[in-house]
């Protein structure tokens, strides 16, 4: 019977769940209101959460219901618009994040501090 490298299997074993971490997500549920003006979103490529801890930024994979830079999504005065962004993993040892649309110009989506939860899944209220 072959004997076992155990240095070599906790190796591979770290490795194997760094790439399961690497394979999750995070999503965020975003809630824009237009109360006064009619109003128009759209979402950089440019947007991250960034961890706290480590200053480290994971990027936007997919968005869902709101358009990308260039284009605009119209939101009609008095009316919300509701959108869902999608980015790389966190890694587990993230308590708090900061969601940063890093952009070349003011008025960018902004959330800091976010608390982590077990199921990486997030609401939060623009505007």
């Amino acid at each position: 019977m072959p004997e076992i490298d155990l240095e070599r299997e906790i190796f591979i074993a770290a490795e194997l769940l760094t790439e399961i971490e690497e394979e999750s997500q995070v999503i965020v549920h975003c809630h824009m209101d237009c109360t006064e003006f009619a109003d128009a979103a759209r979402i950089w490529p440019s947007t991250y959460i960034i961890d706290n801890a480590t200053g480290i930024r994971y990027k936007l994979i997919h968005a869902e219901n709101i358009t990308m830079y260039p284009h605009w999504t119209h939101i009609p005065e008095g009316s919300s618009l509701n959108f869902t962004l999608f980015f790389k993993g966190l890694p587990k040892s993230c308590k708090s994040f900061d969601l940063i649309e890093v952009i070349p110009q003011p008025g960018g989506f902004e959330c800091s501090k976010i608390p982590r939860n077990s199921s990486d899944v997030y609401h939060v209220l623009f505007g």
